[in-house]
């Protein structure tokens, strides 16, 4: 018997498993660091320094300075710490949604209302 797991793949989706996870232990820290009013205001004034601080790789802090989300995601991010990001961007889980789908914020929200009927 193998204890062998297949991963799961859905297509365009970046699958948050235990792998991405450990590879973006870094950014979500650094995103629920975004609890702080003062942490953010840090990040504000020095992004670069900021991400440093908490050891981004180099594919996230390029992902964190293009404010590329699907980037974030395929880097390791959860949408739930990225939300932490989104605002200080002004942006909020359905842009993140959107972003991820690739439909605009009103088409997202639509969807949801749709599939809540």
């Amino acid at each position: 018997m193998s204890s062998v797991r297949q991963k799961r793949e859905i297509p365009g989706t970046a699958v948050f498993d235990g792998d991405l996870a450990q590879k973006g232990y870094a950014l979500n820290k650094m995103c629920f660091s975004f609890n702080s009013a003062d942490n953010r205001a840090e990040f504000q004034r020095d992004e670069h320094a900021y991400c440093r601080k908490y050891g981004l790789n180099e594919e996230q802090e390029s992902v964190i300075r293009n404010r590329d989300v699907l980037g974030l995601l395929a880097a390791g991010g959860n949408v739930y710490y990225l939300a932490k990001f989104a605002g200080i961007l002004g942006l909020d889980v359905q842009d993140l949604g959107a972003a991820q789908t690739g439909m605009t914020k009103d088409e997202f929200k639509a969807m949801l209302v749709a599939a809540g009927k």
